[in-house]
């Protein structure tokens, strides 16, 4: 099967298979775990942060940041299309009681200017209107369609944030994809965040596991929180020796996802009743609309899964992902099928 539904379901490679089976361990609630440790260690170096911790998935590292940040009844101002808002199943709201007030990005980019996040706020107003406690980011921006935004972009609304006193917790699960689409690193494109989180299990490649990062005593109070949630790991360091490798090689390959998909956009832009904008297709995600078309898009993939292709249909849209174990001829067999179809 050419499986474009998502970047998590990338196999390990060869190299992350031998990093497990050889990996040294210990107790990680123990914090004794030597390759979990170095995991942690160089990932806060890459980002240029204080510390890290190793989570099972990028939603528990969210909701940590969402937890430690944010008093019960404050609201966390989001995208509307936010992964934290769509996809991880309530739980501002089940564990950190709060409310999610998410704000439309007027140019369906899914990155929202501070002029329209400032709109959303509620800061020093009268003590019935829910405060806000956080503004959540998004880099790339999934359900945007792997939008990016740029570190100047990123420092403006952190600036603008922590002059009123509000903190900002970046998403990046799929932040390294960005980097190589802006050229700018993943610490620039995150260094004024208070925090941020980023998945090993994506783009990377990883079989498990996210990285939080943020200050020295934000992470040992994460740290706390991830026993909290069931994340307390033992002798994890098999898992972490797969995500050294997917932090420290797989980057340099990661162009050809965002080539592989950019290619995908413009043979799909070619194709009739077919919606989608291939200049804005930045990083490894492309989302087109089949409303025009006789045929619906869960229609449309059930055929392509009749022909050994996988995709994922929301409403009238489409949406593909490419990763390292789609090939520029896995691509052009898609576009062909495709075409066929429609």
């Amino acid at each position: 099967m050419i499986d474009l539904r998502s970047d998590t379901v990338t196999k390990p490679t060869a190299a992350m298979r031998k990093a497990m089976a050889e990996a040294e361990v210990g107790d990680d609630v123990y914090a004794e775990d030597p390759t979990v440790n170095l995991l942690q260690e160089k990932a806060a170096e890459i980002f240029g942060k204080e510390a890290a911790l190793f989570v099972p998935t990028g939603s528990m590292g969210n909701q940590i940041a969402v937890k430690l940040y944010t008093n019960q009844g404050d609201e966390i101002v989001i995208e509307e299309r936010g992964h934290i808002f769509n996809y991880e199943m309530g739980t501002p709201a089940v564990v950190a009681g709060v409310m999610i007030r998410p704000v439309k990005s007027q140019t369906g980019s899914g990155i929202l200017t501070w002029a329209e996040i400032e709109s959303a706020l509620h800061v020093n107003q009268p003590y019935y209107a829910c405060p806000t406690g956080l503004i959540c980011l998004e880099n790339s921006h999934n359900l945007a369609g792997g939008t990016v935004m740029t570190a100047t972009h990123c420092a403006e609304i952190c600036d603008r944030a922590h002059e009123i006193g509000i903190p900002v917790h970046l998403d990046g699960a799929r932040i390294f994809n960005a980097s190589v689409a802006l050229g700018e690193s993943v610490a620039e494109l995150s260094k004024n965040c208070d925090s941020v989180q980023f998945c090993l299990s994506k783009g990377l490649g990883a079989p498990v596991g996210s990285m939080l990062l943020g200050t020295k005593d934000f992470i040992e109070e994460a740290r706390v929180w991830r026993k909290r949630f069931g994340g307390g790991m033992r002798q994890v360091g098999v898992l972490a020796a797969a995500g050294l490798i997917a932090l420290t090689e797989t980057p340099k390959i990661l162009h050809r996802d965002n080539e592989n998909a950019k290619r995908l956009a413009e043979g799909v832009a070619n194709l009739k009743g077919v919606s989608i904008d291939a200049e804005k297709v930045a990083t490894n995600i492309l989302i087109f609309d089949v409303t025009s078309e006789n045929i619906s898009a869960s229609e449309i993939c059930a055929r392509l899964k009749e022909q050994g292709i996988l995709a994922s249909a929301f409403g009238n849209s489409i949406r593909m992902v490419t990763h390292y174990d789609v090939s520029r001829e896995d691509i052009e067999k898609t576009l062909q099928i495709l075409s066929s179809i429609i």
